[in-house]
This record gives C-alpha cells, sequence and structure tokens, in this order.
C-alpha cells in the first residue's frame, strides 16, 4: 500500500460508510488478505465496523466477507487479545443466529470464523455455549459430512475443554461427535479432543460408553502419529478409559503397550508416570503382565540410567501381584536385577533394592534371589549412605532369615546393626498389626455402629 496506515483506515470508513455493497466486499476481502501485516491499533479499530456490517447488513455477500475478515483478525496478534476482542463486540451469538438460516458458502463462512474465534479465545467457549452454541453444533453434526463436518468436530472439541460442556454433551448425545473428534481434524483439535475423552474417562458410567463407542482404537491411532506432547494427552486419556476392567485385554490386545514403552523409554517425567500407571492397571491381566515384564527386562539392560530406574520401579509395583505363574522369574529378569544392584546410578539401585525386597516374600522368587547371588549383595548394600537402600537390604534380607533353606548364608547380616534394627522394627509392627486385629476381633457389630468415638 502507498499511503500509510491511517489513511488507509480512513478510506476503508468511507468506503463502508457509501453502502456500496461491492465496494464494501472489495475492502472488507483486502482488509482480510493485509490482516497479517496491519498493525494490531488498525485491526481493533476495524473489529466494531465489521462486527456491526455482519449484524445489520441486508447483503448476505457482505455479511459472509465480513465473517471471513473477522475469522482472518481472530489469528492475528500476540496470543488470544484479538480473537477475545472480536468475542467482546458480539460477533459471536450474531454468527449463531445466522448460521441457523444460512447455507452454502455463507454457511461454511460462519462455522470457520466461530472455528477460529473458539480455537484462538478461550473465554468465547463460554460466550458460545451460553448463546446455546453447543446445542447447534451438535445438532448440524447429525446432518453434515466432509470438510464441514470437520469444522464442527474442531468447535466442539474445543467447547469440550469446557468442564460444564462435558457435563452436559452425555445428555445432549454429543459423546460420540466428541469421540469422532480424536480422529478427525487438524492436530491440535484432535489432542483437545483427546483431552476431554480422558476427563470424562474418569467416570466410571462414562468410561464404558466411551470405550463402546470406539475411543479405545482412535486414541491409540492418535497415540501413533502424534507428536511428544499429544502423545502425552492421547496416553493419558487411554490410560484412564483403559482401567475398566473389560477393556484391560483388548487395550492390550489392540497394540498399546509398546506405544507405553515408547513413553518409559522418552525423556518426560509425566510420560514415565503414565506409563507406570498405565502398565500397574494392565497388569492384572497375567498375559498383559507377561509381555509388560520382557519389555521392561529389555530396558534394564540398556545404557539409559532414568529408563532403567523407572522400568525397575514398576518392576516393584507388579512383583506383588499374584498370578498363577511367577512372570518376572519366568522372564529372566531376577539375575539382571541382582546384577543392577552395583549400578553406578544411586536411583536404579534404590528402586532395583526396592523390587528385590518385594520379590524376596515369595518363596520361588526368593530362591531364584539366592541362586543369583543375591544375599552376598544385599549384605554389603547394609552400609550404604543411602538410607532407603539400607532398609530395602534389610527388608529382603530378613525374607530370607525366615527361610530355612537360607538361614546357613544368613550368619554374617546378624551382625550388621541396620539388619538387626530392621529386625526389631518389624517385630514391633507385627506385634501391633496383631494386637489391632485381635482388638477389633473383640469388639461386636454393634459397638463399631454406635460408639461415637467411631463415627
Amino acid at each position: 500500500m502507498s499511503t500509510s496506515w491511517e489513511e488507509s483506515f480512513e478510506l476503508f470508513e468511507k468506503v463502508v460508510a457509501s453502502g456500496r455493497n461491492a465496494m464494501q466486499i472489495r475492502a472488507i476481502i483486502k482488509l482480510a488478505r493485509l490482516s497479517n501485516s496491519a498493525p494490531a491499533h488498525v485491526l481493533t479499530r476495524t473489529v466494531p465496523i465489521l462486527t456491526r456490517l455482519l449484524g445489520s447488513s441486508s447483503s448476505p455477500s457482505v455479511q459472509g466477507a465480513s465473517a471471513y475478515c473477522l475469522k482472518c483478525i481472530a489469528h492475528q496478534g500476540d496470543g488470544d487479545r484479538m480473537a477475545i476482542l472480536i468475542g467482546q463486540y458480539g460477533a459471536i451469538p450474531i454468527a449463531l443466529r445466522l448460521l441457523q438460516h444460512s447455507e452454502g458458502s455463507f454457511q461454511r463462512v460462519l462455522v470457520k470464523c466461530l472455528r477460529s474465534l473458539v480455537t484462538f479465545g478461550k473465554h468465547n467457549r463460554v460466550i458460545l455455549v451460553r448463546n446455546g452454541g453447543l446445542e447447534i453444533i451438535i445438532r448440524m453434526l447429525g446432518s453434515y459430512t466432509g470438510r464441514m463436518r470437520q469444522y464442527l468436530l474442531e468447535i466442539l472439541s474445543a467447547l469440550a475443554l469446557l468442564r460444564e460442556v462435558r457435563r452436559v454433551i452425555i445428555s445432549l448425545e454429543g459423546l460420540r461427535f466428541l469421540v469422532q473428534a480424536v480422529k478427525f481434524g487438524g492436530m491440535a483439535s484432535r489432542e483437545r479432543a483427546a483431552h476431554a475423552v480422558g476427563c470424562l474417562g474418569v467416570a466410571k458410567k462414562a468410561r464404558r460408553v466411551l470405550v463402546d463407542l470406539g475411543a479405545m482404537h482412535m486414541l491409540i491411532e492418535l497415540f501413533r502419529e502424534g507428536d511428544a506432547c499429544t502423545k502425552l494427552v492421547a496416553g493419558n486419556a487411554l490410560g484412564v478409559i483403559s482401567s475398566h476392567i473389560h477393556c484391560i485385554r483388548p487395550f492390550a490386545q489392540a497394540g498399546a503397550i509398546p506405544l507405553y514403552v515408547e513413553l518409559l523409554r522418552g525423556h518426560d517425567p509425566i510420560g514415565k508416570e503414565i506409563a507406570e500407571d498405565v502398565f500397574c492397571v494392565l497388569a492384572v491381566a497375567e498375559v498383559n503382565a507377561v509381555a509388560i515384564t520382557e519389555h521392561l527386562v529389555e530396558i534394564l539392560q540398556e545404557n539409559d540410567d532414568v529408563a532403567k530406574a523407572a522400568a525397575a520401579d514398576i518392576l516393584w509395583d507388579l512383583s506383588s501381584y499374584h498370578h498363577s505363574v511367577s512372570f518376572i522369574r519366568n522372564s529372566g529378569a531376577i539375575p539382571i536385577l541382582v546384577q543392577l544392584l552395583r549400578d553406578r546410578s544411586s536411583e536404579v539401585r534404590e528402586k532395583v533394592s526396592g523390587a528385590i525386597a518385594q520379590l524376596s516374600y515369595s518363596a520361588g522368587d526368593r530362591a531364584a534371589l539366592a541362586e543369583a547371588g543375591a544375599i552376598p549383595v544385599l549384605i554389603d548394600l547394609l552400609g550404604d549412605e543411602s538410607e532407603e537402600l539400607r532398609e530395602n537390604a534389610a527388608e529382603a534380607l530378613i525374607s530370607f532369615s525366615e527361610d530355612p533353606s537360607q538361614r546357613g548364608i544368613m550368619s554374617e547380616a546378624f551382625r550388621v546393626t541396620s539388619f538387626q534394627e530392621m529386625q526389631n522394627r518389624l517385630v514391633q509392627i507385627r506385634s501391633s498389626d496383631e494386637y489391632m486385629a485381635r482388638s477389633l476381633r473383640q469388639m461386636s457389630m454393634e459397638q463399631l455402629l454406635w460408639d461415637p468415638d467411631m463415627v
């Protein structure tokens, strides 16, 4: 433009005031094309003009051009400032009103304008919902396909970030559309939909419905295709809905376990936490526990100390599970765990020692630990500077000391002070537990129900 932005704005005002539709449309389209280079203060002054044209013009062509220009302006500026400004001037209720009586290209440009406003302006989502926008979008989703449906799904995924929307979306029969939004649309929209699905899946009743609607397979697909951030969101949502007892086996059969192994090997601590939580749920099924342990054994033999510590931590949790077979012993993990007791990383040693302490409660695992040479190493660890490591080692050795077949090689441990202290502490804990059990057995049900101190 050869003139200054101020002069250009004055010219824009004159053309709009002229009332000539053809000139208005050309000026508005020109503004839309220049919106990415126009100063923010100029764009700010055009918003009320465009909003007025959107709501008051008798020409659908002018209204369509205005909606298109507002869409372009919503993308500009720092953060969501321009999008929020458009919402504050009342463009959203106007667009919703026009949307219900529009068709063709005019309808499409209105939907795209609303999509931009709720995507870039968080407060606009509330405005749209309070003006009946959620009901309108869900109703339209039942009638449209193709690109139009994708735009509507992206609006729905943005609205579903609101807790109020998630509360009513089931009653409006919009849950199936939210699940579809996990699969269709831009990656940012799909990620929003996955987040909303995860939030809804916390409720047991909704969890089963989500699975029946195919959310599991769509989240797995998003997990595979997404970037690092999207994988975390999809992985978390997938873990939430998979915790339903009927989903555990099909969840693993759909290929989810290797995806969480990928998170475990990654560098994001949140991803590792998600993987650990999901594995602990999946391992309830014995076949899943076997598959998970095989992957964990592979990680334990790699060079990533953080991943090894995470894998050992999961084995620590899984070692308390009671299945028909000892999946940890059969996986070959025990000799590797014993070897890692001397690892250079203190975190790895602590997690491994915890897993070994838990394994030592099983007679079969205890025998495998002894065969792998665990007892001398555990005795050496009684003098380690780490308190957690010393306590885990002492806990494991106490289990060995109570095993008649292992007492012969435990004489050295009995002379270590920390081991004696741990033994005394365990005796006190067991004595306290037995006293509590006896006391509860002596109390009648009437006492439990009527004693004011128990309320």
